[in-house]
């Protein structure tokens, strides 16, 4: 197989690319990154000619361009099975938590979009936003482990998804339960992320969600 090609949007800013990114490097394969900026006046054109979706991420490979960051973290898991828990029982929670991140938390994603170079400021919530930031705290609590560092023990791509959301938590200075705030910062301190973190301080692009183009 030929490398791959991983597109990606801005490190500061595109939640999306982070998760995908991460378990293509906790993976061990092989890949090649390709960054397209977020708020550019060329950025739809450029998406569009590397992604059906006109979304990032999206992987290149031999059969085919996958552009949703689920699917691209299954094809890896495909490649290598470990992302995901060894154990049935856990891996299916791993993937419905991992789901339910994918598809849900839409006010917290909305309200606090995930900036990794805003200096931590509490601001107010609204009530949606509130709400979320509950579930995610009693969704953690229900379905983690106590077998490992980890949602699921060892790192998987559920902890992949959940990473960005650490994030925002962080940026907004939400305050969090004991439990939940010690898994936030076990995401923040993973090697992965805080190279993703360091190339993402070093950007200087515009901020996508001021005066968009």
């Amino acid at each position: 197989m030929s490398r791959p090609r991983l597109f990606i949007g801005n490190r500061r800013f595109s939640s999306w690319s982070l998760r995908a990114w991460q378990v293509l490097k906790k993976s061990g394969l092989d890949f090649e990154e390709v960054l397209i900026p977020l708020n550019d006046v060329d950025t739809r054109s450029a998406i569009s000619a590397i992604s059906p979706g006109g979304t990032v991420p999206a992987l290149h490979t031999d059969d085919g361009v996958i552009w949703d960051s689920l699917a691209i973290c299954e094809w890896a898991a495909e490649q290598v099975p470990s992302l995901w828990p060894a154990a049935a029982p856990l891996r299916h929670r791993a993937r419905s938590a991992t789901s339910a991140m994918h598809a849900g938390f839409l006010a917290l994603r909305e309200h606090c979009p995930m900036d990794l170079g805003r200096e931590p400021a509490a601001m107010e919530l609204n009530d949606a936003t509130r709400m979320d930031v509950a579930l995610m705290q009693a969704l953690w609590h229900d379905v983690a482990t106590p077998a490992g560092p980890y949602l699921f023990g060892e790192w998987s791509i559920a902890d992949a998804f959940f990473t960005p959301a650490a994030t925002r938590f962080r940026s907004y200075a939400i305050d969090l339960h004991s439990e939940a705030q010690a898994y936030c910062d076990r995401l923040l301190a993973d090697e992965d992320f805080l190279s993703w973190e360091a190339g993402a301080l070093e950007e200087d692009f515009p901020n996508p969600y001021e005066n968009p183009i």
